[in-house]
C-alpha cells in the first residue's frame, strides 16, 4: 500500500465524517454550519486532486494540463471507472467555484451534493486504496 495514497484516503474519510456532522444541523440557516461543509468538501476535493496527480505521475500516465484531467487520465488507465472519474470531474468544479467564487455559491447545489454524489469519494477511495505503484 503507497503511503502518499493511504494518507490521502484517511483525510478524505476524516472531510466525510465531518461533512456527515455538519449535514445533520439545520446548515442552510446557519453560515458556520455552511462553511464548515464547504471547508471539509474542499478539503476532500484536494486530497482527491492530490492523490489522482501522485497516481498519476507514480504510473507515467501522461501530463494533466488542468487539475481534472488527472482522473481522465485514471479512466483511460482503467484504474478509475468512467462514472468515477465524471463524479471527481465534478467535484473538482465545484471546489473550484467554492475557493474563488465564494459569494455566488447554491446552496441548493451543495445539497445535491451532499444529499447524493457524497459517495464518490468513498468509491474513489475504494478503487485507489490497494493499488502497487
Amino acid at each position: 500500500m503507497d503511503d502518499v495514497i493511504q494518507a490521502k484516503v484517511a483525510t478524505i474519510e476524516k472531510c466525510l465524517k465531518r461533512i456527515q456532522e455538519e449535514a445533520s444541523h439545520d446548515w442552510k440557516n446557519n453560515f458556520t454550519h455552511q462553511d464548515a461543509l464547504l471547508l471539509n468538501l474542499e478539503r476532500a476535493c484536494q486530497a482527491a486532486i492530490d492523490c489522482a496527480l501522485h497516481i498519476v505521475r507514480k504510473k507515467h500516465l501522461g501530463l494533466p494540463k488542468i487539475t481534472r484531467e488527472a482522473f481522465d487520465l485514471l479512466n483511460n488507465a482503467g484504474i478509475i471507472d468512467s462514472p468515477i472519474s465524471e463524479n471527481m470531474k465534478k467535484m473538482v468544479g465545484f471546489r473550484n467555484l467554492a475557493v474563488h467564487d465564494y459569494a455566488t455559491l447554491n446552496l441548493d447545489i451543495l445539497e445535491a451534493i451532499l444529499t447524493r454524489k457524497l459517495t464518490v469519494f468513498s468509491s474513489f477511495c475504494k478503487t485507489v486504496i490497494n493499488l502497487s505503484l
